[in-house]
């Protein structure tokens, strides 16, 4: 019954099922103090460090270029981490305005607010609904990476001690210039954060054939190169499989 639920939920905020979700998992919609925040919830010991996967950008523009009305992801690929994991507390957390309607949402919170402090005031209150002295590993997709390090530089209560990301876009300004599109104007930058960052324990998982987040971007933002796991047959979305065991024991 709640793998049904959870089906006919995704049918009703995406217009689609393509994933089951396992029963260990509870659907829950956080209230913070600017967003309404959707996330799916295992917790199974609280005595246990936390982990936490932070959603990419969603579907932020329109095949034609054009920002669209409804950020909520069409892909799958962190949910289907997440909801693999073995640990005891796994929580699947969206970005504002995925899969939940908010009256407070507006296009420039996926386009040029999409790391804007309102947006980080969310997703740190957020967390902290469901993990408040608990040791945490957060990881980010896409630039759910970079939510994860501003998270982390900007909020030392949170307790994280872990930082890994995939395909994760941790240079706004380089991501800009790559693509030639028009600077986040309303959101913060990790690359101001440089310094504060390192010292964070962290993995990166880069594909390389990743067109979106290029690999040159992580290379050159990562000072230490053991930090960096290659994996050659992923692009942007697909092609991932192969490190699913690695991403989900860390």
């Amino acid at each position: 019954m709640k793998q049904l639920f959870a089906i006919l939920l995704a049918i009703n905020l995406t217009g689609c099922a393509t994933l089951e979700i396992p029963d260990s998992f509870v659907y829950k919609e956080i209230n913070s103090s600017t967003f309404k925040i959707a996330s799916w919830q295992k917790i199974s010991d609280r005595n246990q460090p936390f982990k936490v996967y932070i959603e990419g950008d969603g579907r932020a523009f329109t095949a034609s270029g054009r920002v669209s009305q409804n950020p909520t992801p069409k892909g799958t690929l962190l949910r289907e981490i997440a909801f693999g994991d073995p640990h005891a507390n796994v929580i699947y957390l969206a970005r504002p305005c995925q899969f939940v309607k908010d009256n407070k949402c507006s296009p420039k919170y996926w386009s040029t607010a999409r790391f804007s402090s309102e947006v980080l005031t969310a997703e740190y209150e957020a967390i902290k609904s469901f993990a408040d002295k608990e040791p945490l590993t957060i990881v980010g997709f896409s630039g759910g990476a970079q939510v994860a390090g501003l998270l982390a530089v900007k909020y030392p209560d949170l307790h994280i001690h872990k930082l890994v990301t995939v395909a994760g876009n941790l240079d706004v300004a380089s991501w800009v210039t790559a693509h030639d599109v028009l600077p986040l104007s309303e959101s913060e930058d990790l690359a101001s954060y440089r310094d504060e960052y390192a010292v964070f324990e962290q993995v990166h998982y880069v594909g390389m054939k990743d067109d979106n987040i290029l690999p040159e971007i992580t290379f050159n933002f990562v000072k230490d190169s053991g930090n960096i796991r290659k994996i050659k047959a992923a692009s942007h979305n697909k092609g991932w499989e192969t490190a699913f065991t690695a991403i989900r024991q860390e």
